[in-house]
C-alpha cells in the first residue's frame, strides 16, 4: 500500500469539540467518504479538553452530519472511524497519550504512519502544539506528516515571523498547510482556467483593454460572537490580507510555466512583490476604512458595531475597508487599479470580482447614448458563475444598441453543485497537493503590505468613518473611485442568471 494513499491517513483535530469542527470539518469529512475518497483505511482522533468518550465523540459527529448534511444510512459507519481523547495543549502527558492512541490506530487501520495535524484551536496555541508534537515524538513516523493551521498566521508581519520560526523548528515549509477557504471556492479556482484556458480572455488581460478590477465581498451579517476577535483585527486583518489579497493575485499573476504548485505560488509571490507600497500620507488617498452605525437589514433594526457585546463604545476598529491597489509591472503598470471592497453589515451577502474592460477609441453607436462598457463578472458566493455583459442591436429598424448578458451558472442545469470549499482543501491535503493554501512567502509580503495601513490607522485622531448598517459602506468609498472617473457596480445588478 502507498504510503502517499489518501486512504490511509490519520486526522488528528486539536478543537475537535469547536465550532469549526462541526460546521465544516466533519460535514466536508463525510462528504469525502461517501464519494468514496476516504476508504476504510482512515481513521480520526478528536482532541478538546472537554471530558468526552468516544461514544459521547461520535453521537457530537453524528449531530454535525443531521444538522448539515441530512439522515443517511452510511453515518454509523462513517463516525466508527472517529476516537476522542481529552487533551491539554500545555502538557506533555497529554501528547504521550495521543501518541500511543495514535499507534493502536494505525495498527488497526494499517495507515502506514500518515499523520494530518489539524489545528482549529485558537492561534496562540498553534506554535506550543507544533512544539509538542514534535518534542513528544507525534512526528516520529515514516509515513507523510502534515500540520494544517487555520488563520489569522499573526498579527502582523512581526508575529508572523515569530510564529513561522517557532512552527519550522518542528515541520518544514513543505509540510505546512496554512488554510485560505476562499482559496477552496470552486469560482475562486476558476479564475485560472477563464485566464489561461479561453484564447480570447489572456490576450486582453492587460492595462491595454483592462480599464479597471472590482474585487467586492460584503456580508449582511455584523461581528457576532467574534466581537473580541474582531476588536484587535478589524476588516483589514481579518479580510484584506488574506483573502482579499489572495484573490488578487489570482487575477493579476502572470501564466505560470506549468501547473504545479511551486510554479503558481512563484507567479503569486511576484506579484505581491510588484505591489505598489502604500504609507504614510498616501494611505488615506488609497485607502478607506468604515464602522457600521445602526440601520435596517432585511427589514430588521440592527444595532451599530459599538453597541455590539464585548465591543469597546468608543472602538475605532474597521468593519469596512475600500482600497486601491496598483501592480508595477509590465502588464499592469500605467495606471490599471485593482479596488477591493469588503465589509461587514452591507446591503447584501456577496463576493464578485468584476473586470471592466475599456471603451473602443470611436463609439459608432452613441445615438446620444452612452454604450454599456463590457465586463467580465465572476461570481464567487452566494451564486457561482461567469457573466459577460456586451452590447447587441435592439430589434426593430433601427440601430439602436442593448445590453445583453452570457450566463454560465453552477447551480444550472448545465452546472455542478460545487463541493464545500473545507471539503476541497481536506482533498488536496490528504494528497499532499499544496496548490491551494497560501505559502509563507505570500504570508510575509501581504503582512508587510498591509502593516503600512494599519500602522497609520491606528495612529489617526479622527473619528472613523461611520455608514448605516444595510448599506455599501461610507461615502468615502464612493469618493475614492470616482475621483478615478469610475463607480461601484451595484452586486444585485449584476447577479448570475441561471442557465436553462
Amino acid at each position: 500500500m502507498n504510503s502517499n494513499d489518501s486512504s490511509t491517513s490519520l486526522i488528528m483535530i486539536f478543537g475537535a469539540t469547536g465550532d469549526l469542527a462541526k460546521r465544516k470539518l466533519y460535514p466536508s469529512l463525510y462528504h469525502l467518504y461517501k464519494k468514496g475518497k476516504l476508504a476504510d483505511h482512515f481513521a480520526v482522533i478528536g482532541t478538546a479538553r472537554r471530558p468526552w468518550s468516544h461514544e459521547e465523540f461520535r453521537e457530537n459527529i453524528k449531530d454535525s452530519i443531521h444538522s448539515f448534511v441530512g439522515a443517511d444510512e452510511q453515518i454509523d459507519d462513517f463516525s466508527s472511524h472517529f476516537y476522542y481523547q481529552p487533551h491539554d495543549v500545555t502538557d506533555s502527558d497529554s501528547y504521550i497519550q495521543l501518541k500511543t492512541l495514535a499507534e493502536e490506530l494505525d495498527t488497526k487501520y494499517s495507515l502506514q504512519g500518515n499523520r494530518i495535524f489539524y489545528l482549529a484551536m485558537a492561534p496562540e496555541f498553534f506554535g506550543t502544539i507544533a512544539d509538542h508534537l514534535k518534542a513528544d515524538g507525534l512526528t516520529d513516523t515514516t509515513g507523510f506528516k502534515r500540520l494544517v493551521i487555520e488563520k489569522p498566521f499573526g498579527h502582523d508581519l512581526e508575529s508572523a515571523e515569530q510564529l513561522n520560526a517557532q512552527i519550522r523548528q518542528s515541520f518544514p515549509e513543505e509540510e505546512i498547510y496554512r488554510i485560505d477557504h476562499y482559496l477552496g471556492k470552486a469560482m475562486v479556482q476558476n479564475i485560472e482556467v477563464i485566464r489561461f484556458a479561453n484564447a480570447f480572455f489572456e490576450p486582453l488581460w492587460n492595462n491595454r483593454y483592462i480599464s479597471n478590477i472590482q474585487i467586492t465581498s460584503s456580508e449582511k451579517l455584523g461581528v457576532e460572537e467574534r466581537a473580541r476577535y474582531y476588536e484587535t483585527s478589524g476588516a483589514l486583518r481579518d479580510m484584506v490580507q488574506n483573502h482579499m489579497l489572495q484573490m488578487l493575485a489570482l487575477l493579476a499573476m502572470e501564466p505560470p510555466i506549468r501547473l504545479t504548485t511551486d510554479e503558481i505560488r512563484s507567479e503569486k509571490v511576484k506579484v505581491f512583490r510588484a505591489l505598489r507600497p502604500i504609507e504614510g500620507n498616501e494611505v488615506n488617498e488609497y485607502f478607506v476604512r468604515g464602522q457600521y452605525g445602526p440601520g435596517t437589514i432585511d427589514k430588521n433594526e440592527v444595532v451599530g458595531y459599538r453597541d455590539e457585546m464585548n465591543v469597546d463604545p468608543d472602538s475605532q476598529t474597521e468593519t469596512f475597508v475600500a482600497g486601491k491597489l496598483m501592480i508595477d509591472n509590465f502588464r499592469w503598470a500605467g495606471g490599471v487599479p485593482f479596488y477591493i471592497r469588503t465589509g461587514k453589515r452591507m446591503t447584501t451577502k456577496s463576493t464578485k470580482i468584476v473586470i471592466q474592460f475599456k471603451d473602443i477609441p470611436m463609439n459608432l453607436y452613441n445615438n446620444n447614448e452612452q454604450l454599456q462598457p463590457n465586463l467580465l463578472v465572476i461570481h464567487i458566493q452566494p451564486d457561482e458563475g461567469i457573466t459577460l455583459h456586451l452590447n447587441a442591436k435592439k430589434s426593430g429598424q433601427n440601430m439602436q444598441t442593448n445590453p445583453v448578458k452570457l450566463n454560465f451558472s453552477n447551480e444550472g442545469s448545465n452546472g455542478i453543485n460545487t463541493p464545500e470549499a473545507y471539503e476541497k482543501l481536506l482533498y488536496d491535503c490528504l494528497h499532499g497537493d499544496a496548490t491551494n493554501f497560501t505559502h509563507w512567502d505570500e504570508v510575509a509580503l501581504s503582512w508587510k503590505f498591509v502593516d503600512k495601513i494599519s500602522e497609520v490607522w491606528e495612529q489617526t485622531n479622527s473619528e472613523i468613518p461611520k455608514y448605516a448598517s444595510g448599506t455599501m459602506g461610507p461615502e468615502e468609498a464612493e469618493k475614492l473611485i470616482e475621483n478615478d472617473g469610475f463607480f461601484w457596480w451595484n452586486l444585485n445588478d449584476l447577479d448570475v442568471e441561471n442557465c436553462d
